[in-house]
């Protein structure tokens, strides 16, 4: 459980809530009903579908015993980061992680979170560029930013480019936040609603820093004051409720260090550079 310095002011419970509390009633007490495996995860990852009188949402089931141990991630499970993950994008009011909860399933414990459905990269008029995604060194299309150069299986250079789009920064800045060691290009979907969000999160929320991601378009810029001004009114909510809810999931010391790093993003409000001799997840897709 969490210090009691972590959670010293009463925080209303309230402020805490999903975006869709639709979802989450449903995927919480509807019967997970699976769909399917998704085989090129390295966890065990099945698609649901969770049926509440004759509704159904579609959603990504995760049990704890299909974990693989992780030896720099020995506290908690993986399942437990990425709901501490979602509480901290939910508290943010950001959304950009989809709901998740914790509960029982046909495999016993595991996260479970809804569904996102995306835009198809192929159209009537060829292959599109993804939010996320490699291309040739000379045909960086505008809007996007390059973050390095590489040679792929085949020999050929190719660009690590994501688009210069305020809501993958915003995903960029929660990263920072949570201390994701994981974001990689097919971590960032492009929903049909409009909106991008982040899944995949079982390796965040650490004391030590272990920032690994994909979106280093921003290194050394200011953050927009408006998602400053949101990260400042999370760091007064912060401690109470959200650390209890959090408490559940993750150490005292890696609620600790969340705090610390809100601090210090609203201090120096700079997206942060590379500070680590990998700073890019392996494999980036």
């Amino acid at each position: 459980m969490a210090t009691a310095a972590a959670r010293s002011s009463a925080t209303d419970p309230s402020s805490v809530k999903s975006p869709d509390d639709s979802a989450v009633d449903s995927m919480r007490s509807g019967e997970l009903k699976l769909v399917g495996r998704i085989l090129s995860a390295s966890n065990v990852t099945l698609v649901c579908e969770a049926e509440v009188d004759g509704g159904l949402v579609r959603c990504v089931y995760k049990p704890v015993r299909g974990e693989r141990p992780l030896w720099d991630f020995p506290d908690g499970t993986l399942a437990g980061r990425e709901v501490a993950s979602y509480l901290v994008s939910a508290a943010l009011g950001w959304g950009v992680i989809p709901e998740t909860i914790l509960r029982d399933g046909p495999f016993g414990p595991g996260m479970v979170q809804r569904w996102i459905d995306t835009v198809d990269s192929r159209t009537d008029e060829g292959t599109r560029v993804d939010i996320v995604d490699l291309v040739p060194p000379d045909a960086v299309p505008s809007g996007f930013r390059q973050v390095l150069r590489a040679i792929d299986g085949d020999g050929d250079d190719v660009a690590l480019i994501h688009a210069d789009d305020p809501r993958l920064h915003r995903m960029a800045v929660l990263d920072v936040l949570i201390n994701n060691a994981d974001r990689k290009g097919g971590h960032a979907l492009e929903g049909l609603d409009g909106e991008v969000y982040g899944v995949d999160h079982g390796i965040c929320m650490h004391q030590d820093n272990k920032l690994r991601t994909v979106l280093w378009g921003w290194a050394g810029e200011a953050i927009d004051d408006a998602l400053i001004a949101d990260v400042v009114d999370f760091s007064t909510r912060l401690p109470g409720a959200v650390a209890d809810e959090l408490a559940e999931h993750v150490t005292d010391e890696e609620i600790e260090a969340l705090a610390t790093r809100v601090t210090r993003l609203i201090e120096r409000p700079v997206m942060p550079r590379p500070s680590s001799q990998r700073p890019i997840p392996w494999p980036a897709f």
